[in-house]
């Protein structure tokens, strides 16, 4: 997919103080994640009965929010997570935005968040990126990106229970080194017993700030039992394994079969995950979306019936499992994630423009 001309017109105020080229290659070096800001960010407002107005560029810095707008006492709050990858040729591009765009608005109705025209998201992201170029990686710095962070508050000042009367869309981008700084290794994962992520009819398939701050617990509880990140279990049930506090997950098992839990409402819908189903069942391998016990898991990892496991989402791409832990006993998983790092290998190749795209993800913003 190549870059389309900018519907939207942006009014630009340039940052009169940004980053030397010097400054950058030092940032660049070691950027960390979320760590270091590009020195713009695009806004647009919305108002009800005037819509979406205002589009601008301006310089990145804090925002100025009345202590009674709407985001810090009910939390309508959506986000949107995207990378910007360097090609060998020093074009810039981004992986699949219109389904950003589209889960953004999907986010947006169920908070209650005015919807914005798919065009105008794009055209921000493009805006922002056109004018911090700069801060885009190189081609041949290994697994490096500029992460794209596009996000919806409320800010109407009112205490009043009800949805707000003013928004603001926003993207800033933040240069990001490899996920896993001491170089990819199986990640470990403790069973969240007590707490839950989401329930039928709540926000999990929504990317809100609330579903975060609600997986921190049991993520402080797993970091206590030595373990990397949190697996959450169905809210009625509690075996049906769903996701972790920011990733899908998926089962190989011997027979080469792929086992992904099925979206039920509560799992969000991530793009990455979208994309290795596409990948896995192109190389003719039997995927099944469907509801997954997390006594199959444990059984399945301890015969060896599962071989791999793996977890997947936007800043880490495709993670290989180590172990899962629980109160009273753990497992390891067998295997030497061959299947893993093979996707991760050809996902990546698409991304970064080493692989044909011959499916039209990749979407030109510079």
């Amino acid at each position: 997919m190549t870059m389309t001309p900018s519907s939207t017109s942006f009014a630009v105020t340039e940052n009169a103080d940004r980053a030397t080229p010097e400054q950058i290659t030092t940032v660049l070096q070691d950027p960390g994640f979320g760590s270091h800001f590009t020195d713009h960010m695009a806004m647009i407002d919305w108002g009800r009965g005037e819509g979406w107005h205002d589009p601008r560029v301006v310089p990145y810095g804090p925002l100025q929010l009345d202590p009674s707008a709407a985001v810090f006492h009910y939390g309508q709050e959506i986000f949107e997570g995207m990378k910007a990858y360097r090609h060998a040729d020093g074009s810039v591009w981004t992986f699949r935005p219109e389904r950003n765009a589209e889960r953004l608005n999907n986010s947006a109705r169920r908070l209650a968040l005015p919807e914005l025209p798919p065009t105008m998201f794009l055209d921000a992201v493009k805006e922002l990126v056109a004018i911090d170029q700069a801060w885009v990686p190189s081609a041949d710095s290994g697994e490096t990106s500029l992460y794209i962070r596009p996000f919806m508050i409320a800010t109407e000042e009112a205490l009043g229970v009800r949805p707000s009367n003013r928004v603001l869309f926003s993207v800033i981008a933040s240069p990001a080194g490899a996920y896993f700084t001491g170089g990819l290794k199986p990640v470990s994962l403790w069973v969240s017993e007590l707490y839950v992520r989401a329930a039928a009819g709540g926000t999990g398939e929504a990317k809100c700030g609330g579903n975060y701050a609600a997986s921190l617990a049991s993520q402080a509880e797993g970091i206590e039992n030595g373990c990397d990140q949190v697996v959450f279990l169905d809210a009625v049930e509690r075996r049906y394994v769903e996701e972790l506090g920011g990733m899908n997950l998926f089962f190989v098992h011997a027979d080469g079969r792929i086992v992904t839990p099925e979206l039920t409402g509560t799992i969000l819908p991530g793009v990455t995950r979208s994309s290795l189903l596409e990948l896995a069942r192109e190389r003719g391998l039997q995927v099944e979306e469907r509801r997954f016990t997390i006594d199959e898991w444990r059984e399945g990892a301890a015969s060896g019936e599962i071989s791999e496991v793996f977890a997947c989402g936007t800043a880490a791409v495709i993670t290989p499992v180590g172990r899962l832990a629980w109160n009273g006993g753990e497992v390891a998983m067998p295997g030497t994630h061959e299947l893993t790092m093979s996707l991760r290998e050809e996902l990546l190749d698409i991304q970064y423009g080493r692989a044909e795209d011959r499916h039209g993800w990749m979407y030109q913003l510079v």
